[in-house]
């Protein structure tokens, strides 16, 4: 591209940039990319007025991307790119007709480049200058500026250029020869620059790690002279021979090793040093050197010429070119070992970026493995609201098909109920600010219409940017197993119940016939009443009125029963912890009596109401208080005294039932309320199990204590509703 620019054809330097584009990214770390820009803006200059409407508007923008990227890197480092930036300017202001500001930055290009040693940049500003002064006719300006291009040419050493200027300008001076400097230390003469550039671009060219090692190491080997070469490269701490090349009648055979450096191998000592002093070790007659004739190879393989060189970028090794010849000595002359280092230090370069390209290439190989496996959902999307891309997992969660897809009809935006928005607009302002979303759960609408509960979390893939990652894991079958457990735990809740029922079954048989017992008294004497001449209807109204009383109690008892008994979704109500305590202590009043249990109640005056299941709670009550009676059912020497009460405090509501029976063992306050965990002969466990799940579930919390000076305390807590809210 630049040679067909310089020699006045932009339109073929533009089908060269075309080509090299593709693999522009390769060198963006690079000066090469420099060029790129700058030669590209120049022949897209040149053509641009020629040029129909519609490839101007293409050619626009790339010149456009190009001004911009010399005016950041202008501004990072002037030194180097500001001179640069200001020839785009330049040639971008003479094709808007900005004819002074044109001259203006060609003359700061000019001086920018003269002062800061670009020969070659300078020589081009001038050549363009030229260009344009003379198409405004302004003859003897435009002499003048190619003058100054014609010397800097010379002196740049580009022959054809100047052969060119004088061929197409006879009126510009001849120049007398100038004596060109040599770039490295052996002359240019010495070897075929045409062959130099194309080894360069040989090794330039490959991406593929193994690929460039085996064309490296064939041009190194052919063009050195050597009969063999090694590779080496740094893996971690040490170095390891990546490949081998021998030569041999059938040309140069190349082998992928990636083995340890060995004695037996190459001579430690050469590559040791050639490491550390990062330069060159060379022994034109390794027979003949004192300073390593007590190296092993060289004592055992007789090699005569050794050549050790590293490869460096930014003075870091990037690995280390060892060639011999086992047959001749003085093999590597300087003109070889010159062309060598030019190879070496584009080697150093392509080889790192094939090590990027293998990473990457590596790294995207496994992420693609994690699409494809289909083990959890994934898309990319865009902020608009588009998915961009999504695996057969994330289509299969929602009900779409690859052709759904394919025709834009899914899109994140329209898969989210409307009372996630609150949410999903807290997830997005939380990618703004991070660039991450961290997973939480929610619904997404299938394709039918359904909802599917799912945990997603996401990324974008850069700041800023506006395309993301998102992972998506289908809770259908956990939120399933969630419900088979709350619905096991609800048996289990309504099965103890049932269970104490059981055990009061007599005491409450006693406690419903004695007011059936009494209504039917009432109803005698009633009767009785009603057989007086006259009637005494007062007496009957009496015996009624108590007939009354006496059903609704035995109905306040069977509805109470009732009501522990059926097996009811659970409720969120507020109520009266303090009369739903006495409702169970009537329950219980039989039991209590019938064990010689002396009850104590001491429940807080304007006690907060508490929200929650009043059944549920009642059962948690009703069990520790059966529980009390039975373990002072052991006690004969003593009072059984029972105490349940209630206060206030800032957490909530705190309940407490105390006994005065054999007590709990302190290892054992803890595992009291381990399932299927009992002390006592008939039990299977339960029920401090289940009340603690229900006391959790409400947001408190239960445990047991000593209670002083003998027996034990269960204690619980429950958020008030003021509290609550």
């Amino acid at each position: 591209m630049q040679r067909h620019f310089l020699l006045g054809n932009a339109e073929r330097a533009l089908e060269f940039a075309a080509r090299a584009k593709p693999i522009l990214w390769s060198a963006r770390l690079n000066l090469q990319s420099v060029d790129y820009c700058l030669y590209h803006s120049l022949a897209i200059a040149a053509v641009f007025q020629a040029s129909s409407p519609e490839r101007r508007a293409e050619l626009r923008e790339n010149l456009i991307g190009h001004l911009e990227s010399f005016r950041r890197w202008a501004e990072s480092c002037p030194e180097t790119f500001a001179h640069k930036h200001a020839l785009v300017s330049a040639e971008w202001a003479r094709l808007e007709g900005r004819e002074i500001e044109a001259m203006r930055l060609y003359e700061q290009t000019i001086r920018s480049a003269s002062e800061r040693g670009f020969l070659q940049d300078q020589a081009l500003a001038s050549e363009l200058a030229a260009r344009f002064y003379r198409l405004r006719g302004l003859e003897k300006v435009a002499d003048a500026y190619l003058d100054e291009a014609r010397d800097c040419y010379a002196r740049w050493g580009a022959k054809a250029k100047v052969a060119q200027l004088d061929q197409g300008h006879p009126r510009v001076r001849q120049q007398a020869p100038l004596v060109l400097k040599p770039t490295i230390e052996a002359p240019v003469e010495q070897f075929d620059l045409a062959m130099v550039i194309k080894m360069s671009q040989a090794v330039a060219g490959e991406i593929v790690l193994e690929k460039l090692i085996e064309t490296l190491m064939v041009i190194a080997i052919e063009h050195a002279g050597a009969d063999r070469g090694l590779l080496i490269l740094p893996h971690g701490g040490e170095y390891q021979i990546e490949a081998e090349a021998r030569s041999g009648r059938d040309g140069v055979r190349v082998r992928l090793l990636g083995t340890l450096v060995r004695p037996s191998e190459l001579p430690v000592l050469i590559l040791e040093q050639a490491i550390r002093t990062q330069s060159q070790v060379i022994l034109d007659d390794a027979r003949g050197e004192d300073a390593f004739a007590e190296d092993e190879y060289i004592c055992r393989k007789q090699a005569r010429s050794l050549l050790c060189l590293p490869l460096l970028k930014q003075a870091k090794v990037i690995g280390v070119l060892y060639l011999e010849n086992s047959l001749a000595s003085y093999v590597f002359t300087p003109a070889r070992i010159a062309v060598l280092k030019l190879l070496a230090s584009q080697a150093a370069i392509a080889l790192e970026n094939a090590r990027l390209y293998r990473d990457l290439a590596d790294r995207e190989a496994q992420i693609r493995r994690l699409v494809d496996s289909n083990i959890i959902g994934i898309f990319i999307w865009s902020i608009g609201g588009q998915i961009i891309e999504a695996n057969d997992a994330f289509l299969r969660i929602l009900g779409y098909d690859r052709e759904d897809l394919v025709s834009r009809r899914v899109r994140w935006s329209e898969m989210n109920p409307p009372e996630w928005r609150e949410r999903d607009a807290r997830s997005l302002a939380e990618l703004n600010s991070t660039g991450t979303i961290q997973p939480f759960e929610k619904e997404y609408f299938r394709k039918d219409g359904s909802r599917v509960p799912v945990l997603v979390g996401g990324a974008l893939f850069k700041e800023g940017g506006n395309e993301g990652v998102a992972f998506v894991l289908d809770l259908t079958e956990r939120k399933r197993a969630e419900d088979a457990l709350r619905e096991l735990e609800s048996n289990f809740i309504h099965m103890n119940r049932v269970s104490m029922m059981g055990e009061l079954a007599a005491s409450l048989a006693h406690e419903v016939t004695q007011p059936i017992g009494s209504a039917r008294n009432n109803a005698r004497a009633a009767l009785n009443f009603l057989d007086h001449q006259p009637p005494d209807l007062d007496e009957v109204g009496e015996a009624l009125g108590s007939i009354l009383g006496d059903a609704n109690r035995a109905a306040n008892i069977i509805d109470r029963i009732r009501d522990h008994i059926k097996k009811a979704p659970p409720r969120k109500d507020r109520f009266d912890l303090n009369a739903a305590i006495n409702e169970v202590i009537e329950l219980a009043r039989s039991a209590i009596t019938k064990n010689g249990v002396s009850v104590q109640c001491r429940l807080a005056d304007g006690l907060f109401p508490v929200q929650g299941d009043r059944v549920q709670l009642q059962q948690v009550v009703l069990n520790l208080i059966l529980n009390a009676v039975e373990a002072m059912g052991s006690v004969e020497a003593r009072a059984r005294d029972l105490s349940i009460s209630t206060q206030q405090d800032h957490r909530g509501v705190l309940v407490a039932v105390r006994d005065s029976g054999p007590g709990i063992d302190s290892e054992h306050l803890e595992r009291v309320f381990e399932a299927f965990y009992t002390t006592k002969s008939t039990g299977v466990g339960m029920g401090l199990s289940i009340c603690r799940s229900i006391i959790d579930a409400h947001g408190g919390r239960l445990w047991a204590e000593a209670n002083e000076p003998r027996g034990a305390v269960f204690r619980f807590t429950l958020p008030s509703a003021e509290v609550r809210s």
